[in-house]
């Protein structure tokens, strides 16, 4: 998949930090996932979730809640109801730059989020719940030795999983004041629930709670052998596909972008455009493949994807590699696995040693693009040879060492 950074207003003005993990073909919906409480966007298991669904062309994006993360803002300040805000700014910026949210997913409380706000953001069809509570209530059990304290001084600083956060008043009052049945039972979405029967944090009581609760057609997946954060590999991704096939009969694949006569690529065409997120990072697509170009920070980028030379030395590399599988294959050569490494510098023609002489006698500096081939296995020195004559006649190694003629139109 392709993870590109974002950001956006939360719902008190902070810029809040976010992710959206693209399949690398096309896109059959997006979808929006809210994290557990004091977890972050990062968490392995909603990353491996993400890569999960993108590879069944389901593009999502995670976030980091206010004060959370990489997400500007006092988390102290926050609460439920912050939170059920801040899910909707980041359905409208998706719907506004990208597409609008189809799905929503949420882990533990970010759940409970997902479940109140669902019916407030428009183009939602469908709800899923990983280890959720039924009960907002049910978080302050995390910090229940200190609730006395909170509602006599306003505010404590509370151990959270061995990180210090401050807990105001307001976030217990909001947290006790939330309801969550009366939104449960008028979702009017299709929903899916899944928990794990251990759940040490969330009860299996909490599931039974949302089902009951919940209207049809609503469904019940046990992540059997699973811990509340989905820790182990197999656990997130068994969701990631669950979730996935379970979707596809809501997502609306029609109401996709269609293609346009303007829109339609030529064969061998590339088109590059600019993704409005940063400084330079750019959207390729080609060949119905979407991919990502940025520059690194040191550069003013984000550091999102490969630099414009990378791809040039990754076109090299791959077209090297390619020429010598097929040469091996017609020479019938058993050859080991191949990988080619290459890095590009501009230097001083006359310092180019490797070069040609037409090369340094050139003014200036050069392009100088050095490719070292690895053949995993022995190989005789003769057949060596051949691998390094061979890969001076792959056509893109071709194309950069002779100079090319480009037109430039403006529309």
């Amino acid at each position: 998949m392709t993870s590109m950074k974002l950001q956006f207003d939360g719902h008190a003005g902070a810029q809040l930090a976010a992710r959206l993990d693209l399949p690398d073909g096309p896109v059959r919906g997006y979808a929006l996932f809210a994290h557990c409480f004091t977890c972050s966007k990062d968490l392995l298991a909603v990353k491996r979730i993400a890569a999960g669904l993108a590879a069944e062309g389901i593009a999502l994006m995670r976030f980091d809640f206010t004060g959370l993360g990489a997400s500007e803002g006092e988390f102290a300040s926050t609460n439920f109801s912050s939170n059920i805000e801040d899910l909707k700014c980041a359905a409208a910026h998706l719907a506004a730059s990208h597409g609008a949210p189809e799905l929503l997913i949420g882990h533990s409380l970010g759940g409970a989020a997902v479940l109140a706000a669902a019916g407030e953001i428009d183009g939602v069809k469908a709800v899923v719940t990983i280890g959720a509570p039924s009960d907002v209530a049910h978080v302050l059990e995390n910090f229940e030795a200190d609730l006395a304290a909170i509602r006599a001084d306003g505010a404590v600083e509370v151990s959270l999983e061995g990180r210090p956060f401050t807990i105001e008043r307001q976030f217990v009052e909001d947290a006790c004041a939330a309801r969550l049945e009366k939104r449960i039972a008028e979702l009017k979405k299709p929903l899916l629930i899944m928990h794990a029967p251990r759940d040490a944090s969330v009860g299996i009581d909490h599931a039974s709670a949302i089902f009951l609760a919940a209207k049809h057609p609503k469904s019940f997946i046990s992540l059997d052998g699973a811990d509340h954060l989905l820790s182990r590999p197999i656990d997130a991704q068994f969701a990631a596909d669950v979730i996935a096939g379970w979707a596809a009969r809501y997502l609306d694949a029609a109401a996709a972008p269609q293609a346009t006569p303007d829109t339609v690529l030529p064969d061998g065409a590339v088109r590059v455009t600019e993704t409005g997120q940063g400084k330079f990072q750019q959207r390729v697509d080609v060949g119905g493949h979407r991919l990502i170009a940025d520059e690194p920070e040191s550069f003013g980028g984000d550091d999102s994807g490969p630099t414009p030379y990378d791809f040039l030395a990754i076109g090299l590399g791959a077209c090297t590699s390619m020429t010598l599988r097929m040469y091996g294959e017609r020479k019938k050569l058993d050859l080991p696995r191949l990988s080619v490494e290459v890095s590009h510098a501009k230097v001083h023609a006359k310092d180019c040693a490797a070069c040609s002489e037409e090369q340094q006698g050139r003014e200036g500096r050069i392009d100088r693009f050095e490719r070292r081939i690895r053949v995993d296995g022995p190989v005789s020195a003769e057949v060596a040879a051949d691998l390094k004559r061979i890969a001076d006649l792959c056509p893109v190694h071709k194309t950069l060492e002779q100079s090319s003629a480009i037109v430039t139109e403006i529309e």
